[in-house]
C-alpha cells in the first residue's frame, strides 16, 4: 500500500481472492445468450460478447509479458535498472489482474446501459483515426499533468508511492496502483473510446485494439529491458517525441522527478521534464552492459519436479506461486486437478527442449550465480528409457558451464544419481582437466542434517539404502560418539566395510528395533515404516527430497537446508518446497564453494570435509535453518 493510504485505495474485492472473477460470470452468460439468441448478424452484439475472450486473452498476454521479460532479464545483458527484486514487491504486484477485469466490468455495463455501445461495427477506419487523435491530445496531456500532481507530497504519499514502491519495475509493475488512481486512468482512457461510442465510429477491432495498445506500451515500458531498436528513431527520427522507450520510462522510477509522460515524451520536451541522460541510458542498455556480458561464477542445475506444479512454480512461470514454496500434494487441491490434465502436455513440450535453459540470476557481492534448470522431470529421471537422453543434457550442461567461465557446477536433486553420472565423478573421468569444479554438495548437507538432530541424542535409526551421503552421515555421527542403528542388512554391511574400524563399535544392526526417538531417512520412507515408529518421533531428511510423512503425531523436520545470508541478492522465487529465502544445502554447496575458492571437485567418492564445509558455510553468512514442526501443523 501507498506510505499512508488514502480514501478509496483498496480494490473493492480486494478479500475475494480469484474469487472476484465470479463478478463477470452474470455479464459473460447475459451478453452470450443475447449473442446466441439474436436473429441475424446485424442484431447480434459482437462488441458485447467479445469481452470475455479478449478479458482471457489480455490475461495470457500479460503472462506471456511477464515470463519472456523474467527470462531475459535473468540473461541481464540488457537489463537497465541491475538491482535486485524481492518478495515484497511480488506480494505487492500479485494483483495485476485486477485492472483486466475492471476493465471487462466496465466494458459489461456500458454496453448493457448505453444502446449506442451495442451492435458495433467489426471495423470503422473512421474510429481508429478518433482514437489516434484523441489519444495524443487530450489522453496524454491530461495524464502528463495529473502525473505531475500525483508527485506532490500529499497524493504521493497516499496513493502514488505505492507504484513508486518498486524501484526495479517489472512489465505488471506498470498496473499496479490503488484503485482511486486507477479510476482515474480509467476515466482518461475512456475518452477515446466513449467518444467513438457517441460519434458512431466505434467498432470491435478499433475498441479492444486500444487496450491492447495500452498493455503493450504499459508493458514495455516497464519491463526494464531495452527493447525498441535503434533503426526505428533513425528511420523516423520524429518517432523520438512520440514513442516512449524502456530505459526513457525506467529514469521516471530511479529519478522521480522527471520524464512523467505516459507514452509520447513529448510532453516531457515542451515542459522541460525529459530527463537529460535518457539517450545515452537508452544506447548503453541497447549496446549491453559488458559486466553483465560475462558468464557466472556458479551454476545450479536443477531439474523440474512434476507436471504442471513445477513448470508454473519456476521463475518464469506464475510469480506468485514461485513467491511461495511448491506443494507437492497440489493435485489433490482444486486448482490441482483443474491442472493435472495439462500434465502430459506439457511433460511432451518441455521434451522438446534442446539443452537446459537460465530460469534464476542472482548475486552475493561479486560472486555471479545462476540456476539452470533441466527440462525433464522426476519420473524421466526414473525411467530407464529416458535416462540416456537426460545424462547427455547433463553432460552438455557441464559443457556449457565451463564454455562460459563457471568454476562451480553443483548437481542438485537427481543430477548426480548414481545411475545417472557416479554422482557427477562421470565428467570429471571424461574430462580430467575440467576446469569447473563439479560439488554434489555431500559434506554440507551432512552438516545441515547433524544440525537438526535434537540435542542430547545419544542412538538415531537410519533408514534407507547405502549411498554416498549416508556412508559420511554415518562416520560423522559415529566420530560424535551416536550410536547409529539399521534395519537394512546391505546398508549395515556396506558401512561396516567403508567407515573405519573404530566406529564399528557405533553401528547397530536390528531387524525389528524401531524404538529410537530420532529417523534419519530417505525419500523412500514408507507408510509400514512410519506405523511403527513412536509416538513423538523425529524425522530427519538426508535426501533432497521431503518424505511423505503420514504420522500426525511425529517431528517432520526439513530436507538439509540453509538461510541463505541478507547479501542474496535477486532472490524472490522459493527454490521448491523450502520457504522464502531457504536454499538447499547442495545448492548453497557450490557457493560456499566458490566463495572458499576450492580447487577440488566434491563428486564421485570425493568429500570436502562435513567440518569444514559447515564452518565455511557459516562464516559467508549462511545460517541454520530447521521448520522443525509437526506434521499435523503443515
Amino acid at each position: 500500500m501507498a506510505t499512508k493510504p488514502g480514501p478509496l485505495s483498496r480494490w473493492p474485492w480486494q478479500d475475494l481472492g480469484n474469487y472476484k472473477y465470479a463478478l463477470v460470470v452474470p455479464w459473460a452468460v447475459r451478453s452470450t445468450y443475447r449473442f446466441v439468441r439474436s436473429g441475424s448478424a446485424e442484431e447480434r452484439d459482437l462488441l458485447g460478447f467479445a469481452v470475455l475472450p479478449v478479458l482471457l486473452l489480455r490475461l495470457l498476454y500479460s503472462q506471456l509479458w511477464i515470463s519472456v521479460s523474467r527470462h531475459q532479464t535473468a540473461r541481464s545483458k540488457h537489463r537497465i535498472v541491475n538491482k535486485s527484486l524481492d518478495f515484497e514487491q511480488v506480494d505487492r504486484e500479485r494483483n495485476w489482474d485486477d485492472q483486466i477485469l475492471l476493465t471487462a466490468l466496465l466494458f459489461y455495463v456500458v454496453n448493457a446501459w448505453v444502446p449506442l455501445a451495442q451492435g458495433v461495427a467489426w471495423w470503422n477506419s473512421k474510429g481508429l483515426v478518433v482514437a489516434a487523435l484523441l489519444h495524443a491530445g487530450p489522453v496524454e496531456f491530461l495524464y502528463y499533468w495529473f502525473h505531475r500532481a500525483l508527485h506532490h507530497h500529499f497524493l504521493y504519499s497516499r496513493y502514488h508511492s505505492h507504484h513508486h514502491a518498486s524501484i526495479v519495475t517489472e512489465p505488471i509493475t506498470s498496473v499496479i496502483h490503488p484503485f482511486a488512481e486507477e479510476l482515474v486512468y480509467f476515466t482518461l482512457f475512456a475518452i477515446p473510446l466513449l467518444t467513438m461510442v457517441a460519434t458512431g465510429t466505434a467498432s470491435v477491432a478499433v475498441t479492444n485494439g486500444y487496450l491492447v495498445y495500452i498493455d503493450f506500451m504499459n508493458y514495455l515500458g516497464h519491463c526494464n529491458l531495452e527493447l525498441v531498436p535503434r533503426l526505428l528513431f533513425d528511420l523516423l527520427p520524429p518517432l523520438k517525441y512520440l514513442m516512449y522507450t524502456p530505459s526513457f520510462h525506467s529514469l521516471h522510477h530511479t529519478q522521480f522527478r522527471t520524464n512523467y509522460s505516459l507514452f509520447m515524451p513529448l510532453y516531457d520536451h515542451i515542459y522541460g521534464t525529459a530527463d537529460k541522460s535518457s539517450d545515452d541510458l537508452y544506447d548503453r542498455t541497447l549496446h549491453g552492459r559488458g559486466g553483465d556480458a560475462a558468464g557466472p561464477d556458479v551454476v545450479h542445475l536443477t531439474h523440474l519436479i512434476t507436471a504442471p506444479d513445477s513448470l508454473l512454480h519456476l521463475r518464469l512461470g506464475f510469480a506468485s506461486l514461485a513467491a511461495a514454496p511448491l506443494a507437492l500434494s497440489s493435485s489433490a487441491s482444486a486448482s490441482g486437478r483443474l491442472l493435472r490434465g495439462l500434465r502430459r502436455p506439457l511433460a511432451a513440450l518441455t521434451s522438446l527442449l534442446p539443452g537446459t535453459f537460465r530460469s534464476e540470476a542472482n548475486r552475493m557481492g561479486n560472486l555471479s550465480i545462476e540456476t539452470w534448470v533441466v527440462p525433464r522431470y522426476t519420473s524421466q529421471y526414473l525411467s530407464k528409457e529416458g535416462l540416456h537422453a537426460i545424462g547427455r543434457l547433463v553432460e552438455k550442461a557441464v559443457a556449457d558451464a565451463e564454455a562460459s567461465g563457471a568454476r562451480v557446477l553443483t548437481l542438485g536433486l537427481l543430477n548426480q544419481a548414481s545411475e545417472l553420472n557416479r554422482r557427477g565423478e562421470l565428467y570429471v573421468i571424461r574430462k580430467p582437466n575440467l576446469k569447473t569444479k563439479i560439488v554434489d554438495g555431500t559434506s554440507l548437507a551432512v552438516a545441515a542434517v547433524l544440525h537438526m538432530i535434537p540435542r542430547g541424542t545419544s542412538d538415531v535409526l537410519l533408514l534407507g539404502d547405502a549411498t554416498k551421503i549416508t556412508s559420511v552421515l554415518a562416520s560423522a555421527l559415529c566420530e560424535r560418539q551416536i550410536q547409529v542403528q539399521m534395519i537394512n542388512e546391505d546398508l549395515y554391511d556396506s558401512l561396516k566395510q567403508e567407515l573405519r574400524p573404530e566406529m564399528h563399535k557405533h553401528l547397530l544392526l536390528s531387524a525389528s528395533s524401531y524404538s529410537s526417538k530420532v529417523w534419519l531417512v530417505g525419500d523412500k520412507l514408507t507408510d509400514e515404516e512410519q506405523r511403527k515408529a513412536p509416538g513423538g518421533v523425529h524425522l530427519v531428511p538426508y535426501s533432497q527430497f521431503p518424505p511423505m510423512a503420514t504420522r500426525e503425531d511425529c517431528v517432520v523436520h526439513s530436507t538439509p537446508a540453509l538461510l541463505v545470508p541478507d547479501s542474496f541478492e535477486n532472490l524472490h522465487a522459493c527454490e521448491n518446497w523450502l520457504p522464502r529465502r531457504v536454499m538447499s544445502a547442495w545448492r548453497a554447496a557450490g557457493i560456499v564453494h566458490a566463495l572458499e575458492r576450492w580447487d577440488a571437485h566434491e563428486c564421485g567418492a570425493r568429500v570436502t570435509g562435513v567440518d569444514k564445509a559447515w564452518r565455511a558455510a557459516m562464516a559467508h553468512g549462511f545460517r541454520p535453518y530447521d521448520n522443525d514442526r509437526r506434521h499435523a501443523d503443515k
